[in-house]
């Protein structure tokens, strides 16, 4: 039977984990400020105006990190369900006049007064937990096809018809990877996952055909200077600003791609403006620092206390790691062009909050992680580093004295 972890003995966060997440909010503050300075003069007649607007959401989203971490993880589970459900209806509320709202040809937000909501960053957390919840019911039925396989794919076809609608490709790649790295981990059967990604490459590719606008993409892909003025503009550009970084940058603020050559410098293309005015080996701690964090979360995962827990932990993780690792990959053009944030650092005050509200629940999860997930033995290790290499040194000294 699952554990309770209600009556298992809480211990410190994963501290480095939270470390690593709080740096790189801080990182992305910093960086909005110097990507959105031209766009925010040139919109709104401040230079600070999207930089405020994410300190907003930083203070939400700091405010819900805080009220989750310290929420049982298993607290959840008694509304899964219902959550889900929720950010299903706002997934069509989308497209109502009035209540959706578009931009640059997609309806991919809920305008209520100021605030602007994308459902389909809730529908990531909501969607984990959904699923975490369900295997857990289904454990010892999760290879079955009949009562576990279709309906798993009846849930992703019925989200991705949503979202496709949208449309956003990129977003139902991230929710699709998460869904199967839940299901991986739950115990699912190999040859029905091998089965899905084949039916998935062929559904993509069709996908691909019927949409100009993504076959476009694919073929700027393969060819980047096939079309550098048209459908090519955006990845020419950031090319452009991660070549002109080089190795030590162009300095902070001095970016010159932000001047409206870049697209969505302070949103999507972030990482392009990081490398340009960063250079190549600052830039390369930003994906450190992310590499790290899946490290952290995933051993989270392994050292959770139940299996709900380790599902939960798992499908965060790969959401952090993968998205951070489509977004970067696709301004260095090794994937062809989507539109996805990149996670704590990118402007948006939807993708910071629901990020950050994934990460107190991480964060909770790693309270009660058993063995080496305990994490006060590391925390302890980390504020007494000197004594520790005292130690090492001491013992080393002892073994030659002996020797000699």
């Amino acid at each position: 039977m699952p554990r309770d972890v209600t009556s298992s003995h809480a211990h410190k966060i994963d501290l480095m984990l939270a470390l690593t997440i709080f740096a790189l909010v801080i990182f992305g503050l910093i960086m909005i400020s110097s990507a959105s300075v031209v766009v925010s003069y040139e919109n709104f007649g401040v230079n600070n105006y999207y930089l405020k607007r994410q300190l907003v959401s930083l203070l939400i989203g700091m405010s819900i990190w805080i009220l989750i971490q310290n929420i049982n993880y298993q607290f959840w589970k008694r509304f899964a369900r219902t959550i889900f459900y929720i950010s299903l209806l706002l997934l069509v509320l989308v497209f109502i006049p009035g209540i959706g709202f578009g931009h640059g040809g997609a309806n991919r937000w809920i305008h209520v007064g100021p605030i602007f909501v994308q459902p389909t960053e809730l529908l990531k957390l909501t969607l984990i937990l959904f699923l975490a919840t369900w295997f857990e019911e289904k454990r010892f039925e999760v290879r079955d096809f009949k009562r576990v396989f279709l309906p798993f794919l009846g849930i992703l076809a019925f989200i991705g018809l949503l979202v496709l609608k949208q449309p956003d490709m990129g977003t139902l790649s991230i929710i699709s990877i998460i869904a199967f790295s839940v299901f991986f981990v739950a115990g699912a059967n190999f040859r029905h996952l091998l089965a899905a990604f084949g039916c998935g490459i062929m559904l993509f590719g069709f996908l691909i055909k019927i949409a100009p606008y993504r076959l476009a993409r694919l073929t700027i892909f393969l060819d980047p200077a096939k079309d550098s003025q048209g459908i090519g503009y955006h990845i020419t550009q950031a090319m452009i600003a991660i070549g002109s970084g080089g190795l030590f940058g162009l300095g902070f603020g001095h970016s010159r791609q932000k001047y409206n050559y870049l697209p969505e410098a302070s949103t999507d293309s972030i990482f392009a403006i990081v490398a340009e005015e960063l250079g190549f080996f600052r830039s390369m701690i930003v994906i450190l620092l992310f590499a790290y964090l899946a490290w952290r979360g995933y051993k989270v995962a392994k050292h959770a206390p139940d299996y709900f827990g380790k599902l939960v932990a798992t499908g965060i993780t790969t959401w952090f790691a993968f998205q951070a690792f489509i977004n970067i990959a696709a301004m260095l053009s090794l994937v062809p062009l989507t539109g996805i944030p990149l996670p704590f650092i990118s402007y948006g005050g939807s993708n910071l909050v629901f990020s950050l509200a994934a990460a107190g629940l991480l964060l909770n999860i790693s309270k009660y992680t058993q063995g080496e997930g305990h994490y006060e033995s590391d925390s302890y290790w980390w504020r007494n580093w000197w004594a520790y290499f005292a130690n090492t040194i001491r013992r080393k000294a002892t073994r030659r004295k002996a020797r000699g």
